[in-house]
């Protein structure tokens, strides 16, 4: 790993032990049968918005970054609070040579970097504690590190304004009575609204339980 950077990690994210089950379970089986999302259109919602000047934020198994990315000159670099994720992720992508940070993005950063082009959340709000507007202060933090014109982008599992399976809805239940979700609060106008009052061309397209979004760090 190119650079190290610990922080006090207060945000419970949800960290997967078993990068290989991960994808798998949640990327494959739940993601298409439960949360009525396949992990396709997630995918072409990345390379969609993903550019060569890139920082990815709650890396889960790192499987957008290698399955997404193609093999080209770019920086690359991931922040997470969990440390055994963070190398895990880091070693699948290798061959991009990733900057890495631990570090809590629900607290004010101080990360030792220039700026980036693009940000991705992807499937970080639900882990996350508190209501939607709570959550929200992370793009506070990570918008120091986005440049002007540059792109914010990703997705989460919401609990209001979407539509969901009863599958989804006894799956939701069970995950955020046992601490892997945190999202009954989460809301699809609470969360345009937390885009719009800090970001330009705000973008939302909800498929099944899943919200994909992008937004504009002012304009260039």
């Amino acid at each position: 790993m190119k650079q190290s950077l610990l922080f006090r990690a207060t945000a419970s994210n949800y960290a997967p032990s078993l990068p290989s089950l991960y994808d798998a379970w949640d990327l494959g089986i739940a993601n298409s049968l439960i949360w009525r999302c396949p992990t396709k259109f997630l995918r072409q919602h990345f390379r969609t918005h993903v550019t060569l000047n890139h920082l990815d934020v709650g890396v889960g198994s790192g499987y957008f970054l290698d399955k997404c990315l193609l093999e080209q000159k770019r920086r690359l670099a991931l922040i997470d609070t969990d440390n055994t994720t963070l190398e895990a992720a880091a070693t699948r992508i290798e061959r991009f040579k990733p900057e890495v940070y631990q570090a809590d993005v629900l607290s004010p950063l101080n990360l030792p970097c220039k700026k980036f082009d693009s940000i991705s959340i992807n499937y970080l709000f639900h882990n996350l504690s508190g209501a939607i507007k709570e959550k929200a202060v992370l793009m506070d933090h990570l918008k120091e590190y986005l440049h002007d014109g540059g792109t914010i982008f990703g997705s989460t599992i919401l609990s209001h304004g979407v539509c969901h399976s009863f599958a989804a809805q006894k799956l939701m239940a069970f995950y955020n009575q046992n601490g892997r979700f945190s999202n009954t609060r989460d809301y699809r106008n609470g969360l345009r609204e937390e885009l719009e009052s800090r970001f330009t061309n705000v973008k939302i397209e909800v498929k099944g339980s899943v919200a994909l979004f992008s937004a504009r760090n002012g304009e260039r």
